[in-house]
């Protein structure tokens, strides 16, 4: 018997430990949790262990010069958003400021790196705290890339991905994010627009494509962490470790909103934490592949949907909270007395479902009906408990292993 699938036997017998520690009976989430934490610990002073079964970390993370090579992280995505490139074909930018100015930013400010209008790959030059007066507007063929110093952008308004494509943002602590507007702000080379209220999101991507969200951690924003809407696709959302938010993620503008039918997201190895409620995500209309996430609870709901989105939910782990009234993953929303849902294509393929979690699946049963929502292969549920910890802004120092 191998040693992953004893792990996985342990897991499911609720009498596993992930220390020396006496064996204790502990709820799924806390264990997880508790693993999570262990692990963080653990890479703060050495390496990580290489060949996770993690793609995009098994990709550039066992390189002990990752930092030389950092644009190796371009070609290293997964699903939907694989093709997004960021800056991999432009020059490093160094963010030299946390300062800000919507109107007028100058050379150093995170605000100038990100509208300039050749591609770039940006880095930061110290640890750094920036809380922007207005909406990051980006342009295209940019990555933000905290590797190496701790990275926040927080208590301020944050991130629009808005008309453009090929973005990558990885590695960034974004947390109490609010509204603003009202006000100029600029978006390319001397041009600026009066932008209206923001919506307080994490990270908002509107009508863009090729963009590629990775070992982020995010919380506490006023409206999403990550939405995706307005006819936006080619969107991968990998590696994030979310925690204490209500609205998780919306995918999709509003049940009338025809273009998002178009729309193509990937959501994998993720780990939504403590203190969520419900969207993880919420879907219209499109092709949402959930695969390899962890789950460790959700007030609410985790999984739902309106407008005949087609979920295909693979190898992911559910871990229901102790409350019998939240074991369900899944939600619908239709009018009530409408059974159309039924007709939706959601299926559970390889899922843990522990803790009394259930997924109501619906729609065609074949696998042809999910082929536009397939967007890679599903690792085993079991090997997420080495993958999973590593959700989140990874601990990235210069001059060591990643």
């Amino acid at each position: 018997m191998s040693i992953m699938w004893l792990v996985c036997l342990c897991l499911l017998a609720h009498a596993c430990t992930f220390s020396a520690r006496p064996i204790v009976h502990l709820s799924e989430p806390n264990r997880w949790r508790m693993m999570k934490n262990s692990t963080d610990e653990a890479g703060s002073g050495g390496s990580p262990t290489c060949r996770t079964g993690n793609p995009i970390d098994d990709c550039w993370r066992c390189d002990p010069d990752w930092e030389a090579n950092r644009k190796v992280l371009a070609d290293c995505g997964i699903g939907f958003g694989r093709d997004a490139i960021g800056g991999r074909d432009g020059e490093f930018y160094v963010v030299t400021t946390e300062e800000d100015d919507p109107r007028n930013p100058r050379q150093g400010m995170l605000r100038h790196a990100v509208i300039q209008n050749e591609p770039l790959w940006i880095i930061f030059e110290r640890d750094m705290s920036i809380s922007l007066i207005e909406e990051l507007m980006m342009n295209s063929y940019k990555t933000i890339d905290g590797r190496g110093f701790n990275v926040e952008i927080s208590n301020g308004p944050c991130i629009t991905i808005q008309g453009v494509n090929n973005i990558i943002i990885h590695g960034i602590y974004i947390h109490n994010c609010v509204q603003a507007g009202n006000a100029v702000v600029t978006d390319a080379p001397q041009h600026y627009e009066l932008r209206g209220i923001s919506d307080g999101d994490g990270i908002n991507i509107f009508g863009a494509h090729d963009v590629w969200i990775d070992h982020c951690t995010l919380s506490h924003c006023h409206d999403g962490l990550i939405d995706v809407v307005s006819g936006s696709t080619a969107i991968t959302v990998s590696n994030n470790y979310m925690f204490r938010h209500n609205e998780v993620m919306l995918m999709g503008h509003s049940d009338d909103y025809l273009e998002d039918k178009k729309m193509q997201v990937t959501i994998a190895f993720n780990y939504f934490g403590e203190g969520l409620v419900q969207r993880m995500p919420r879907c219209r209309h499109g092709y949402f592949h959930v695969v390899n996430n962890v789950y460790t609870g959700w007030e609410m709901y985790a999984i739902g949907g309106s407008a005949n989105p087609t979920i295909n939910s693979q190898g992911n782990v559910f871990i229901a909270a102790d409350d019998d009234t939240t074991k369900e993953v899944t939600k619908r929303e239709s009018v009530p007395g409408d059974e159309e849902w039924k007709s939706w294509n959601w299926r559970s393929d390889g899922d843990l479902l522990l803790n009394g979690a259930k997924f109501v699946t619906s729609g065609n049963a074949t696998a042809a009906s999910y082929a536009k929502a397939s967007s890679m292969v599903a690792r085993p549920a079991s090997l997420l408990t080495n993958i999973i910890p590593a959700a989140g802004v990874i601990n990235c120092r210069i001059g060591q292993s990643c």
